[in-house]
């Protein structure tokens, strides 16, 4: 079930009303949205509600666990092999069946293990990752383990963030499940603008550029040449910034309509002159989390500079490797780390150069990010060395006005933000769903037929 969708704007419909209808009634309210935040789930594939249950179980029973000094230790190792279990199953598994295939090819003794894959669960690395922060949170005394678990079950369940965040911390959350905010006109505002400029980032900009340069430079690369070639590098870079914070600006207004506030997620990233200031405003709630739970621990600032390094390369391969078992994704964590460092032993260069830098450093390493193969990857690269192709994508006026579009939308002031929603506020509340009904009827009207996927539900 699409966000951009007529489903969802039914289920969506449906649901506020009845929130609004038991709003001021926890047990109702919370009864209301964890149903249909499994009905949600449940119309991608149903066969994964039991996994998600399983998921939501375990961070429950851990957190009560937790608390008791002695099962501390032993709670905090069994759901963390538990969890990450999981989650290395689902990603990992087709990758080492395929390696092990084309490694028994090799020797002469070739399988067809095509039958042994298996599918990736939507947003289970988002769920996962909450249940993990929750158990850790309740040992560092962030949180306070909750005793009734349908708190628990609609934290790691709340469909608005399910399958591509942000992801909340239960710190953030589970205080509003308590007492959620009835939303003013405002907040109202806010919610509407945040959809409104989700839906135009996703519906028009990244689905034309999609279907337009990106899906078919990259499905013949070696047809391509250095034209097509340095269209693709911008457009994806653009393509993947609306896909992803338009999802966010969605998640983050649904919630709000619903009396829950989400985490900003994306901050002009492409604004920042440091790989460091692109991390702390690209996919902000990801990057806090690594920090917290993974590089913090394994060590951080702390030692020698050299292992500070290694530690800083070693969190940014974990982190590519999260995106997906492969060369392509290994590499551009990797690298990611090998700018991070270097940064940090040489600093980073000012002002617009230092945007410039970075935005260029990002954008090249998009391209492993996308390439379906590590052969793909090579020949995309050799694109940008050719002058002559046999398939070039016909690259328009239009493709190349919705890159500056969506570059645009990322310098968007937010004070250009705060006028709108101010104005919409003053507005009376029919006058502001109307705008919401005409600007979704808009952007529905314009968007071409179909909805792909967002990109972060493959994660």
């Amino acid at each position: 079930m699409l966000f951009p969708t007529l489903e969802f704007i039914l289920f969506f419909g449906t649901v506020l009303a009845l929130n609004t209808l038991v709003f001021d009634r926890a047990g109702w309210r919370k009864a209301l949205l964890l149903l249909a935040s499994y009905g949600f789930y449940a119309a991608w594939d149903p066969r994964f509600l039991g996994l998600m249950i399983a998921v939501s179980a375990t961070a429950y029973l851990g957190g009560l666990a937790v608390t008791r000094p002695k099962l501390r230790k032993l709670t905090i190792w069994l759901s963390l092999i538990a969890l990450l279990g999981l989650l290395g199953f689902f990603k990992y598994f087709n990758f080492f069946a395929l390696s092990l295939q084309q490694l028994l090819e090799s020797a002469g003794l070739g399988r067809d293990f095509v039958w042994l894959s298996v599918i990736l669960p939507v947003g289970i690395s988002f769920y996962i990752f909450q249940a993990i922060s929750y158990i850790i949170d309740v040992d560092r005394d962030v949180v306070t383990a909750r005793k009734n678990p349908v708190d628990i079950f609609l934290y790691i369940s709340f469909f608005p963030q399910l399958v591509a965040g942000p992801i909340v911390r239960a710190s953030v959350f589970l205080p509003q499940i308590d007492a959620p905010t009835l939303p003013t006109p405002i907040i109202r505002a806010e919610a509407v603008v945040l959809i409104l400029t989700g839906l135009f980032k996703k519906m028009i900009v990244a689905n034309y550029l999609a279907v337009g340069i990106v899906d078919p430079f990259y499905a013949l690369p070696d047809g391509q040449n250095a034209v097509t070639a340095v269209a693709a590098f911008f457009a994806y870079g653009i393509q993947i910034y609306c896909d992803f914070s338009g999802y966010s600006d969605i998640a983050i207004g649904i919630a709000l309509l619903l009396g829950y506030r989400f985490p900003t997620n994306f901050r002009q990233p492409y604004s920042a002159s440091s790989l460091r200031a692109f991390w702390q405003r690209w996919h902000i709630s990801l990057s806090t989390w690594i920090r917290d739970y993974v590089y913090i621990p394994l060590g951080g600032n702390q030692g020698h500079p050299r292992r500070q390094m290694g530690v800083l390369v070693g969190t940014m391969t974990l982190a590519g490797l999260w995106h997906g078992a492969g060369w392509n994704f290994l590499l551009w964590g990797f690298f990611h780390g090998v700018g991070l460092a270097y940064e940090r032993r040489v600093g980073a260069a000012q002002g617009w150069r230092g945007v410039v830098l970075v935005t260029l450093f990002v954008f090249a390493l998009w391209i492993p990010f996308r390439a379906d193969s590590f052969g793909d990857l090579l020949q995309v690269f050799g694109a940008f060395t050719r002058l002559e192709s046999f398939a070039p994508v016909d690259i328009s006026a239009f493709g190349l006005s919705l890159i500056a579009v969506g570059f645009a939308m990322n310098y968007l002031p937010e004070r250009g933000l705060l006028l709108a929603q101010t104005s919409l506020a003053r507005l009376p509340t029919i006058v502001q769903a109307l705008v919401l009904i005409v600007g979704v009827w808009t952007c529905f009207a314009t968007a071409q037929e179909g909805m792909a996927p967002f990109i972060y539900f493959q994660f």
